[in-house]
Formats: C-alpha cells, sequence, structure tokens
C-alpha cells in the first residue's frame, strides 16, 4: 500500500489546525468539527436513500451535540427516527436495519452510554459477515461522542476505544479535525462492515477548517502523517492531535524535527506507516488520552518493539491518562496529558543515552 499519497502537512496554533491543502472552490466552507460530522451525513443521505439515521433526540432536537441538527427537516422522519432512551434497543434495531440493506447510522449519545450496545455490537454486528460465510453483512456506523474535556459528569468522559479494537471484524475509527471528520464518516458510511465512529467531543467546536462538500472520502485504515520530521515520531489520535502537534512546534523551535502521525483508524492499524516512520526517527512517544494500561497505546509500542526494535535508539515512550475513572469535571485537568507532558517525554526520548 502506498501511504505517501495519504500524507498531509498540519501546523498547528493553540486553537486550530490549518491544513495544506489545494485551492478550494467557491462551494467551500468554513466549519467545524460537529458540522463536518452533519455535512458528511447529509450528503450521503442525498446520495443513498438507504442511508437511516436513529438515536436519542436526533431528529426533532438535533441531537445532544447538534450533530444532526436539519436533518430531519431535509429527510423526514422514516429517515430520521428518534428512538427511546434505550441504547440496547438502538444497536439492535441498527444491526437488523443493517443486515436487510439499509445503512443505519446510530448515535449514542455519550460514550460512556455505549456499553448497553455491547451484546449485539460484538456478539452479532462483528460476526455477521463471517457468520453467514459472506452471505450478509452489517453495514452500519456508530457514532459516539467520547473523551474528556468538556467539563461533564461521571459516565460522559470515557476513552474506551481498545475495548472495540480488541474487537475482530469491527472498524475502529477516530477523527481529529474536521476535514477528517468528513473525509472518514463518508468512508465509513459506505463502508461494507461495521464502524465504530468516535467523535473527540472536546474539539467538536475548537477549530474550523475550510470543506468542500463534494463526497470526497478519506481512506480507511491509513495513518496520516501531518508533520514529516528526522528526529522522533510523535503518534496519537483524536483530540490529543491538537496538544501533539502543539508539543511538536515547541521541539522545533528548540532545533528538533519532529514527524507527527495521526492513527485516525487505530482498528484495523495501518502498523506499516507507523514502523516506517520509526525505522526512520530512530525514537518514538505515543500519546493518547484513555488509560494506559492495555490501550491501544500499548499495541503500538508492542508491535514497534517486535518488527523494528533495532531501529530504536530509546525506548519508546508513552503519555497517557491514567488507570483511574476519569475524574468529575474540576478535576479533569489532572487526568488528561498536557502539551508541557508530551514535551518532557520527547525530550527525555531524544536525550536518552
Amino acid at each position: 500500500m502506498n501511504h505517501a499519497a495519504n500524507t498531509e502537512t498540519v501546523n498547528a496554533t493553540e486553537n486550530s489546525f490549518e491544513s495544506a491543502k489545494d485551492p478550494v472552490k467557491e462551494s467551500s466552507q468554513e466549519i467545524t468539527m460537529v458540522e463536518a460530522v452533519n455535512l458528511a451525513m447529509a450528503y450521503e443521505m442525498r446520495m443513498d436513500e438507504n442511508v437511516v439515521i436513529l438515536g436519542e433526540d436526533v431528529g426533532t432536537n438535533g441531537g445532544v451535540f447538534r450533530a444532526t441538527d436539519g436533518l430531519k427537516a431535509e429527510f423526514g422522519l422514516r429517515r430520521v427516527m428518534d428512538t427511546p432512551l434505550a441504547e440496547t434497543l438502538i444497536a439492535g434495531i441498527t444491526v437488523g436495519m443493517a443486515s436487510q440493506g439499509l445503512r443505519p447510522i446510530a448515535e449514542i449519545q455519550f460514550m460512556g452510554f455505549i456499553f448497553a450496545t455491547m451484546e449485539h455490537i460484538i456478539c452479532h454486528a462483528a460476526r455477521l459477515r463471517n457468520r453467514t460465510r459472506g452471505r450478509l453483512s452489517c453495514p452500519m456506523v456508530l457514532r459516539a461522542p467520547f473523551g474528556g474535556g468538556i467539563h461533564a459528569p461521571e459516565h460522559h468522559s470515557e476513552s474506551t476505544e481498545a475495548i472495540f479494537a480488541h474487537t475482530a471484524g469491527l472498524r475502529v475509527v477516530v477523527p481529529s479535525s474536521p476535514v477528517r471528520a468528513y473525509g472518514l464518516l463518508l468512508a465509513a458510511i459506505r463502508d461494507p462492515d461495521p464502524v465504530i465512529f468516535l467523535e473527540p467531543k472536546r474539539i467538536y467546536r475548537i477549530s474550523k477548517q475550510t470543506i468542500e462538500d463534494n463526497g470526497e472520502a478519506l481512506p480507511l485504515d491509513v495513518c496520516f502523517t501531518l508533520r514529516e520530521g528526522q528526529d522522533i515520531t510523535l503518534i496519537s489520535w483524536g483530540a490529543m492531535i491538537l496538544e501533539t502537534l502543539q508539543a511538536a512546534n515547541q521541539l522545533t523551535e528548540s532545533g528538533h524535527s519532529v514527524e507527527v502521525i495521526d492513527v485516525a483508524t487505530i482498528s484495523p492499524l495501518d502498523i506499516d506507516t507507523i514502523l516506517s516512520s520509526v525505522k526512520k526517527t530512530g525514537r518514538c512517544v505515543i500519546i493518547h488520552e484513555a488509560a494506559k494500561n492495555c490501550g491501544v497505546g500499548a499495541e503500538i509500542s508492542a508491535q514497534i518493539s517486535e518488527r523494528a526494535l533495532l531501529s530504536l535508539q530509546a525506548p519508546i515512550k508513552r503519555v497517557t491518562g491514567y488507570d483511574t475513572i476519569m475524574p468529575y469535571f474540576r478535576n479533569e485537568k489532572y487526568y488528561m496529558p498536557s502539551t508541557k507532558d508530551i514535551v518532557k517525554a520527547a525530550m527525555e526520548t531524544l536525550h536518552y543515552e
């Protein structure tokens, strides 16, 4: 696979991402991530009448974060369906719809409520193609806002993506900017198998990017190289890309050449792009908001150790959340990795002897 075509150079400022993109057409618009999610769903619903949306408050109220705002008015209640407050029911109906030719997009209001869906997602959606020897597939998307940083109460700030990454038969996708949210969600909706699409709510409205609503999807199952460098590789995904790019800027000001990789699809993992980068730089720091124990960063670290150990000039470091329950909103800042934490880990790796 040629990943060079997927390289995207991004420079981060304090509250924005700026992508190096081709000149945009007049039809382009500058929007936030949550608006990009809305735009992608609306585009695909116009193109494919089998695409439907269901979830709690997704219709009349437009979703708890307004990701589905206006879609019921355009497409009607037969295609944008409010459900009871019952995540198990939502998941079961979604699997049934997908198995019978529809392409449902289900919203779970917060990832903390996703556990009630797991019977259907793990035991049925993920296994349907294998169980029927290819006679049936399950082209569904399960969307969920996730992660901390918005001062929410308990059960609203989890980052438990590793649970789904461990489940064979599922794709797990995490966008990190409006451009990638738009392109990756289009690809997820078109995918013939189930996709868990996790949206970092902390960056829903933190920045805007110019997006042309042309229906052009981004590739799944590949990492995006946001910044090329020679001295060290920083690997992250989702909301932590913001702090990772900020750290890369600070390290560059200190004279270091930093490569930044956005994993984007954490399962299946594009390990080839990661290995290529680490073999070039010889040093690596992995950053994620989720707890360290058995996190996706541990899998990335293990594969690098197994397949690129002799290229390493320093031990791999992980900058992560703690192995505790995410604290209540006033104490979130003590849990979540910071730009300072990333810079410290990178400097220790760069100066390892």
